[in-house]
């Protein structure tokens, strides 16, 4: 049986841009609406699944104590850990660090940034983590609260991009996306 996903990214975070990763910041007033914009008239889902980062955690809560949803944290979908990037903004990076930024932002699994997770095992903890999903609630529509990074991996994989174009996918704050997570862990994106 297929497993509906619905993908959300968490809002706008207090500490802004830059690379945020396993940094815990917290949702603006505007974050929390554009992830509340977001979920009107979606769903209906069976149950929330969310990063255990506040920026995403704190909103499932919320949003599953309003629909009466069970809501269940995942450590393996959090952001990917940028090591000694953490909290820089590319602009930053560009003046301190440009030719490890232009490694990895041209491919980001065969370029890892300093004291950072290796996209190879980021790719691997979230596809364990979506297999996971599928295995226990194949049949039924579950919302995943998560990051940019986990979004994009997902899409980029639903949509057959080579690796080099991981970092070419599009996710702003409070965007949603659906897939189809099949028995053989096939993705693909919904309508």
């Amino acid at each position: 049986m297929t497993l509906h996903l619905d993908l959300l990214r968490h809002g706008e975070t207090e500490l802004g841009g830059g690379l945020r990763g396993s940094l815990d910041d917290a949702l603006t007033a505007s974050g929390w609406e554009q992830m509340g914009a977001a979920v009107i008239d979606r769903g209906p889902w069976d149950r929330l699944v969310s990063s255990p980062l506040q920026r995403c955690a704190r909103f499932a809560e919320t949003l599953g104590e309003q629909l009466q949803l069970p809501v269940m944290l995942d450590k393996d979908l959090q952001e990917l850990h940028f090591g000694a990037w953490e909290g820089c903004s590319a602009a930053a990076l560009m003046e301190t660090d440009a030719e490890a930024l232009g490694r990895f932002w041209a491919d980001p699994y065969s370029f890892t940034p300093p004291e950072g997770e290796p996209v190879t095992a980021f790719s691997a903890r979230v596809l364990a983590a979506v297999e996971r999903l599928q295995q226990a609630y194949a049949g039924q529509r579950v919302l995943l609260i998560s990051h940019g990074g986990v979004m994009r991996l997902l899409l980029a994989r639903a949509r057959g991009l080579p690796r080099e174009q991981l970092l070419s996918v599009e996710v702003g704050h409070g965007a949603m996306f659906s897939l189809r997570v099949e028995a053989d862990g096939v993705l693909g994106e919904e309508g």
